[in-house]
């Protein structure tokens, strides 16, 4: 039996997730083609179903999602309406008639009206359906493009709780965008197109609102200007490997005692911020571990670890025991 995944009711707050999914064996399967195709659909989902993309990072063989889930408000059906048009652009004959009964009888309320109405409101505000329509609609796309069969992700997303405190969500925020660089496909993310970062300097309007949010009130001038120094540094350059370490960043590790800044933090591979359950403050994750276990009934042998870096993010707890298999 999978365990429940651990998800803020989107009745009561919001919330932030990190989410990760990998093809199938871990295969290179994505090429530019593919990657815009999901990149187009990311957009339109996440629209359709009501959340905000904070950031992204498309790779060949997996992405990364930092998304914001909204407290969950009613949706007008004119909304609704407008949303099904994104989801579908050019329905079927049968679906164009099945949606015109649907529009005679929302104003009566009539059972098919209500029906639709529920339906489509269970995939609004949450952040499981937009998973899965995610994930199924590009599996379509992809199979068919590339005449394939068959499984295309290796297994369920993963996705991480995030404190939504503004240091948390902006250093996962910079670690998503860093991807591309760990990946060495390019030394700097403004230059990958792939990735909410590189999308957001090139003037998109919606990744652009979602790097913002991280310090509302800011313009984008002012908050790329913070945002770069958090993926960077001031005057901070790329690591590059198989170099051999000279005298004078010997001298420099030894005068700061070994310990990494943020920005050198961000450039490695961090497993807590992919494989934990919770990540944030001690007491926030405590509040959700209690609530996983008020809702399961079960006492894990688990508690907040801090990270293992005592320097720029020893203050972040994760619960790493809960190996969920999401149920949703």
């Amino acid at each position: 039996m999978r365990e429940a995944r651990i998800k803020v009711d989107p009745d009561r707050g919001e919330a932030v997730y990190h989410c990760i999914s990998k093809t199938v064996n871990g295969e290179k399967l994505f090429d530019d083609t593919c990657k815009e195709v999901f990149r187009r659909q990311l957009w339109l989902l996440a629209e359709f179903c009501g959340l905000q993309i904070v950031t992204y990072a498309i790779v060949t063989n997996h992405f990364h999602i930092l998304v914001r889930v909204p407290f969950r408000t009613p949706v007008p059906d004119q909304e609704l309406l407008r949303r099904y048009g994104l989801l579908y652009p050019k329905p079927t004959k049968y679906r164009a008639a099945q949606l015109a009964v649907i529009r005679s009888q929302l104003a009566s309320d009539g059972p098919a009206a209500v029906e639709w109405r529920r339906r489509l409101g269970s995939l609004m505000g949450d952040v499981s359906p937009f998973m899965k329509l995610l994930k199924q609609r590009f599996s379509i796309w992809y199979n068919k493009a590339h005449r394939r069969f068959g499984p295309l992700w290796s297994q369920r997303f993963t996705s991480v709780l995030i404190d939504p405190a503004r240091a948390v969500t902006e250093t996962i925020a910079a670690y998503n965008d860093l991807n591309p660089v760990r990946a060495n496909l390019v030394a700097d993310p403004k230059d990958y197109r792939f990735c909410g970062y590189g999308e957001a300097v090139a003037g998109h309007t919606a990744a652009r609102a979602g790097l913002c949010s991280l310090s509302p009130g800011l313009s984008w001038q002012q908050r790329q200007a913070e945002y770069r120094q958090v993926l960077y540094g001031t005057g901070a350059a790329v690591r590059t490997r198989g170099r051999p370490i000279d005298l004078a960043a010997f001298q420099r590790v030894m005068k700061e005692r070994g310990r990494l800044t943020l920005t050198e933090v961000l450039h490695c591979r961090i497993r807590h911020f992919t494989h934990g359950a919770v990540l944030g403050s001690r007491a926030f994750v405590l509040t959700h571990l209690e609530a996983y276990r008020r809702k399961t009934g079960r006492r894990e042998r688990t508690a907040p670890r801090p990270l293992p870096d005592p320097g720029p993010l020893g203050a972040l707890f994760t619960l790493r025991g809960l190996r969920r298999r999401a149920t949703s």
